[in-house]
């Protein structure tokens, strides 16, 4: 390009002895969505802290307009036009869409509000978007997942941002929410906004984009338009290998029933549940967003009450279920919130993989922290999680990081039955191969595996047979050839 809006020049970026970034260049123009692909830890996320100015690259340079870019901080970055919308929203739940959109950039006369001019700004930004019906009184909290991402990218353009930043934006929407940020993105362009769009969904960015640049391990593999470049090339690129196949085909066998739920409900959702997961087999649950499905798993292990049915595990009811005694019992959960109730954030890699099982590392008493590290590490490199090394605080890695650490646990405790509640969220398309292939291989070795996804290609490529959750009741379990996208939609929507 010979006069792009921003340009990245050889940016490079160490952690101590970990090198994020090793010489990546980029460039995008005004009125363009570039997508930035790559597995997890390869970088992405550092290249868009130094662009948002969350931190300062070792060397490089980078221009907006082609005069000289370097921003103090998110602040200044925001001043200067660059927006970041990340995948953990950041509105305040308590104010409303109007305070929200202008937190940190309100208009005062004499130390009051310009209240008038506030809703002009904010109702036009959000004309501009395509959702005017937003109401600007309406506390924020109580509005969809969708919505609150709505009152950031308005927020973004009341700030008169040129650039825009989304960092796996549809990682917790529904379908209809996510067609409709698409349509916002396509709006964005047309007024000339750059967007760089994250995103390890690669249908979706062959939807919104028209360029690419992949990373891996912190440097530039390739670039081009995506149009004319098969998806093949970008896996390969991103992954270093050819992926022959996404979802490997182990053979297994289904044995004995070894959870039985009966007329389940719970304090709200479920409603009804009925289901027999058996021993080597994969079952997926279906279902859109606030269906009950996430309810169903906590029900199962012991979070939430039942209130009416019986949970039937090895063919035992717990008149007393709780998370402690399922997982004496063989459950283990692999929980959608791994931030907030998934993993201990503070804590190092190695507590969090071997919490569940400490026993299993005590001599006396006494913690064997060299064994302990050595499982936890030999987990990591099953799992290929990119960390500087088992005593890594788990806060300080990616999302996609984070994730393989959850699913470790649940391996690391040996668990009999696996609850996974959307086991690939904010994962690469590498790293997902690699976890079908563990779930695959975990069924085959006798474990039963109930997984709730958002993403039906991954439970029509990887389960046995496939419930659809609708309005808190679970249809009957089916097998899996006799299910195809539309017909789960359709049962997922009540048809």
């Amino acid at each position: 390009m010979s006069n792009p809006l921003l340009a990245m020049r050889d940016v490079a970026k160490n952690f101590g002895a970990s090198r994020a970034l090793d010489g990546v260049s980029l460039e995008l123009e005004a009125g363009e969505v570039l997508a930035l692909l790559g597995e997890n830890g390869a970088g992405k996320s550092t290249l868009m802290k130094v662009l948002s100015g969350a931190c300062r690259p070792d060397s490089g340079s980078m221009t907006m307009e082609g005069q000289p870019y370097a921003p103090r901080g998110p602040r200044d970055a925001l001043e200067r036009g660059v927006a970041m919308i990340y995948q953990e929203l950041t509105v305040a739940p308590d104010l409303t869409v109007e305070a929200n959109v202008m937190l940190g950039q309100e208009l005062t006369s004499l130390g009051m509000l310009r209240r008038s001019e506030h809703r002009r700004i904010v109702s036009e930004a959000l004309a501009t978007l395509g959702h005017p019906d937003l109401a600007l009184g309406a506390r924020a909290g109580s509005l969809s997942v969708g919505a609150q991402q709505l009152i950031e990218v308005a927020r973004a353009l009341v700030s008169k941002a040129r650039v825009i930043v989304f960092d796996e934006p549809t990682s917790s929407l529904t379908e209809r929410d996510a067609t409709r940020l698409f349509e916002v993105i396509g709006r964005l362009r047309d007024r000339g906004l750059a967007i760089v769009y994250i995103s390890h969904f690669l249908e979706e960015v062959y939807r919104v984009a028209q360029r690419y640049v992949v990373l891996r391990d912190g440097r530039s593999v390739s670039s081009g338009r995506l149009e004319g470049t098969p998806m093949s090339a970008i896996i390969a690129s991103m992954v270093g290998r050819e992926l022959t196949e996404l979802f490997p085909k182990i053979a297994r066998e289904p044995g004995e029933v070894v959870l039985d739920l009966s007329g389940i409900a719970g304090k709200l959702l479920p409603r009804l549940a009925d289901l027999q997961l058996r021993r080597g087999e994969v079952l997926g649950i279906a279902g859109l967003v606030g269906a009950g499905r996430t309810e169903l798993l906590r029900v199962i292990f012991g979070l939430d009450p039942v209130r009416s049915g019986a949970v039937r595990i090895h063919g035992t009811i717990d008149m007393r279920p709780s998370p402690r005694r399922r997982i004496a019992r063989g459950l283990g959960l692999l929980s959608e919130d791994r931030k907030g109730e998934g993993l201990a954030l503070a804590r190092s890699i190695e507590d969090n993989l071997t919490y569940p099982a400490l026993a299993r590392h005590a001599r006396w008493g006494w913690l064997d922290r060299k064994g302990r590290r050595s499982e936890a590490a030999r987990w990591m490199e099953t799992l290929r999680v990119k960390a500087a090394g088992p005593s890594q605080a788990v806060g300080a890695l990616s999302g996609g990081n984070q994730q393989k650490v959850a699913l470790a646990r649940l391996l690391h405790q040996d668990a009999d039955v696996l609850l996974l509640d959307e086991p690939t969220r904010g994962i690469d398309v590498g790293s997902k191969a690699e976890i079908y292939r563990l779930i695959g291989e975990q069924a085959a070795s006798g474990k039963a595996i109930l997984m709730v996804s958002s993403y039906l290609p991954e439970l029509i490529g990887i389960c046995d047979r496939i419930a659809v959750m609708s309005r808190g009741v679970l249809s009957e379990a089916r097998p899996v050839g006799e299910w195809t996208e539309h017909a789960i939609m359709d049962r997922a929507t009540g048809g």
